[in-house]
């Protein structure tokens, strides 16, 4: 652990003097890859250099100590101060660990979230509709931007399904728990009788794809133009500008009703194309992995029940690592972190213990 530590702390010196090099400063995509690498190993290094600190602390508290000539009232801060880092030395070597665990690619990318009504008929419609608005205001929590791609409503204002991309710093991090089957139980707006139904509503999440990435061949695609239909403004069924992109090889549909710009449209659509074939090859090779092992947190899959929202208890728990909670509504009004910070981790818990068994 401590070579590979060396390493970072030298690399991090050589990208400290690179960032102030002339061809580095005047050539800013040279200058955006220095400063991500900077960036991306900064906290373990300084984490790093708080631990070589504590230990210079150790070493220079004993040679005091054993000086017989040294001043007391030094000797009993020597004292105190090697007590300190001691104490300090194993918290901080976990967090090492911690740092050096591998990172997963695609944390730092914005990401595409896909909201789909399940089983329960309107009920799963309303609910996609609540987990919609749970999203946004978690978003708006965090300072990510939310743009929606595509809307399907219903008639008493539920969503079939919605799309939306959420852009900023660690996004994919924060999202990528949330791919599964989302269940809730209530009664119903529609039900006369009070009984609590079960209905569902699926969540896809999507890390959006670079265009160095993903190579579409344009002969593959079929674009389509058609009218929009449902909320939007007065522009609906009057323009052509909603936009519907099929790959032929795969047979992926995607579809862009929100904005009133054709080109803005294809533009989104594309982005959410582009994403599902890098999805699809990754998941491709992580395949055999995958059926391998299987993290704590759960496999991701959309067809897994992730977590379960009980509105007659205020009870939301999250089925992957046994988490309950009493506080709907701080959630349902975008408090999700306690939530992913859990599921943060127990994925950090798993693959510590998969390290220490190699």
């Amino acid at each position: 652990m401590f070579k590979r530590l060396e390493i970072f702390d030298k690399r991090y010196a050589e990208l400290e003097k690179r960032m102030y090099e002339p061809d580095v400063v005047s050539d800013p995509e040279a200058y955006r890859k220095v400063m991500q690498e900077y960036s991306s190993i900064e906290p373990v290094v300084k984490k790093y250099r708080e631990y070589k600190e504590k230990q210079n602390t150790i070493a220079e508290s004993l040679a005091l100590l054993e000086d017989s000539s040294a001043d007391e009232e030094l000797r009993e801060l020597a004292s105190m101060e090697l007590d300190d880092a001691k104490r300090a030395l194993p918290a901080l070597e976990e967090e090492l660990k911690i740092l050096l665990l591998p990172k997963d690619p695609n944390d730092e990318r914005d990401v595409i979230v896909e909201i789909r009504g399940g089983a329960g008929g309107e009920e799963s419609s309303l609910f996609a509709y609540d987990l919609f608005r749970m999203y946004s205001m978690y978003a708006e929590r965090r300072g990510y931007k939310l743009e929606v791609v595509n809307l399907n409503e219903t008639g008493l204002g539920g969503y079939k399904e919605v799309s939306f991309i959420v852009s900023g710093a660690g996004a994919y991090s924060r999202f990528k728990f949330e791919s599964g089957t989302h269940r809730v139980q209530r009664v119903p707006q529609t039900e006369s009788s009070g009984r609590i139904h079960t209905s569902a509503a699926t969540v896809a999440v999507l890390p959006e794809a670079d265009d160095v990435e993903v190579d579409i061949n344009p002969n593959d695609l079929e674009i389509d133009t058609f009218r929009s239909s449902g909320a939007g403004g007065q522009h609906i069924n009057k323009t052509s500008s909603a936009i519907r992109i099929t790959h032929k090889p795969t047979g992926l549909v995607v579809e862009c009703q929100d904005e009133r710009s054709q080109y803005k449209n294809k533009d989104k659509a594309m982005k959410v194309l582009k994403s599902r074939l890098l999805k699809m090859e990754q998941d491709k090779q992580n395949e055999a992995i995958a059926s391998d092992r299987r993290s704590q947190v759960g496999s991701g899959d959309r067809s897994e029940k992730i977590r379960t929202y009980n509105y007659p208890q205020s009870r939301v728990t999250d089925h992957r690592i046994g988490l309950t909670l009493y506080k709907l509504d701080e959630i349902m009004n975008g408090s999700l972190d306690e939530i992913i910070d859990a599921l943060v981790t127990a994925q950090r818990a798993e693959q510590l213990k998969e390290q220490m068994n190699q």
